[in-house]
C-alpha cells in the first residue's frame, strides 16, 4: 500500500468514526425487540373499548350482564335479562333484574347473598343493552312497539302510533312503566295535554302508553 493511499484510507476511517459512535449510542438506547411469539403487557396495549351505560339506565329484558361476586367463580357468571324481566343465580335463586339500575341490582344481589356470606363483594357490569323501544296498546291505528330514540312526550309516540280510533277515549290514557318498586301507573289526558294544560310526560325504555 502507497503512503498516498494509506493516508487516503486514514482520513476516510477518522470521518466514519462519529457516525460509528452515534449510532451506536442510539441502538444502545433502544428498547430490545420482544422475541417472535412474545406476549406483550397491557400495559403497552391500548385499553379494550366496552359500552359505555349511564348509572341511571334501568335494565330491560335482552340486557347482557356480567356478574362478578369476588372470590367466588360460581356465583361469577355473564347472564342474560330474561323475557320475564329475572336472572337466576346459584343459591338464591331468581332475582328481579328489569326496572332497576346495576348498582340496585347489585344491591339487591348483596343482601340476598348475606344469608351465605357475611361480606359479599358483588359487581355488576352491564356489558350489552338492547335497543330502547316503547309500546303503544289499545285503540289507535298502529299498535305495537316503536323506537325510543331520545326524548318522546306522551303526545309524540301517540302521534307515531298513527291517532285514535273512533270511540277511544282520549281522556282516560295511562302510561304503565315498570320501576325497582314495580309497575306504576301515570294517567294522561290527551285532551288536556293539546291544550298546553298539565305535565309534560317523557316516556322511557319499556313504557306502554294504553289508550281505552
Amino acid at each position: 500500500m502507497t503512503t498516498s493511499t494509506l493516508a487516503s484510507f486514514s482520513f476516510v476511517l477518522l470521518l466514519s468514526m462519529p457516525a460509528l459512535a452515534t449510532a451506536q449510542s442510539e441502538a444502545a438506547a433502544r428498547p430490545p425487540a420482544a422475541p417472535p411469539g412474545a406476549s406483550v403487557s397491557a400495559s403497552a396495549t391500548s385499553a379494550p373499548r366496552t359500552t359505555s351505560v349511564p348509572t341511571d339506565y334501568r335494565l330491560v329484558p335482552g340486557d347482557k350482564l356480567r356478574i362478578e361476586v369476588y372470590k367466588d367463580t360460581q356465583l361469577s357468571q355473564s347472564l342474560q335479562v330474561r323475557p320475564d324481566g329475572k336472572i337466576t343465580l346459584p343459591l338464591i335463586g331468581d332475582v328481579a333484574a328489569e326496572g332497576r339500575t346495576s348498582i340496585e341490582l347489585r344491591d339487591a344481589l348483596v343482601t340476598s347473598l348475606k344469608e351465605y356470606n357475611t361480606n359479599p363483594v358483588v359487581t355488576v357490569i352491564v356489558v350489552e343493552t338492547v335497543p330502547p323501544v316503547f309500546y303503544v296498546m289499545g285503540e289507535v291505528n298502529s299498535p305495537g312497539s316503536l323506537p325510543l330514540k331520545g326524548q318522546v312526550t306522551v303526545l309524540q309516540a301517540l302521534a307515531m302510533a298513527g291517532g285514535f280510533k273512533d270511540f277511544a277515549k282520549t281522556n282516560k290514557i295511562v302510561i304503565q312503566r315498570r320501576g325497582a318498586s314495580g309497575v306504576s301507573a301515570l294517567p294522561f289526558n290527551y285532551n288536556d295535554a293539546v291544550k298546553g294544560k298539565g305535565q309534560t310526560i317523557y316516556l322511557k325504555p319499556g313504557d306502554t302508553v294504553i289508550v281505552p
